[in-house]
């Protein structure tokens, strides 16, 4: 059963809506007056004219969208970047520019993607020791190649 999200939309954009039943994002659009040129390795905040009462227990990611990245080398910094559920102020996505070339991003552009996830709180133990695993304390590749 879908949890209801409270959403105010300052935007002539349409809300963020899954594309497909499989979906897991909903796709987040640019809210911008007038286009803007991204030069190559720029990094920009980009309004979307959302702002959203995330309830309590959940958090919003922001992650990239596949098809920019790897056609026009856009994609979001910070990712995915959290939106806690005790903000309420306007959804802004952080981009760069990852490619050679500059891009312009338009007022509607499909820019990043919003997921919905469950958050668990935790507390911590202080222990004196953890308990050992086959990897222990190996990281960064020590795992070995594909």
């Amino acid at each position: 059963m879908p949890i209801e999200v409270k959403i105010i939309n300052r935007s002539n954009n349409p809300l963020p809506h899954y594309a497909t039943e499989g979906a897991a994002g909903m796709d987040i659009r640019a809210f911008l007056e007038t286009s803007i040129e991204m030069q190559p390795l720029q990094r920009m905040l980009i309004p979307t004219g959302l702002f959203v009462e995330i309830p309590d227990g959940y958090e919003a990611q922001i992650r990239p969208r596949s098809g920019l990245a790897i056609k026009h080398g856009i994609t979001c910094l910070n990712t995915p970047g959290t939106i806690d559920s005790d903000y309420r102020g306007e959804i802004k996505i952080i981009l760069i520019n990852l490619s050679s070339e500059k891009a312009v991003i338009h007022d509607g552009d499909r820019i990043a993607q919003m997921v919905i996830q469950k958050v668990e709180k935790i507390t911590w133990t202080p222990a004196e020791e953890l308990s050992q695993t086959s990897r222990s304390e190996g990281g960064f590749g020590s795992t070995g190649k594909i």
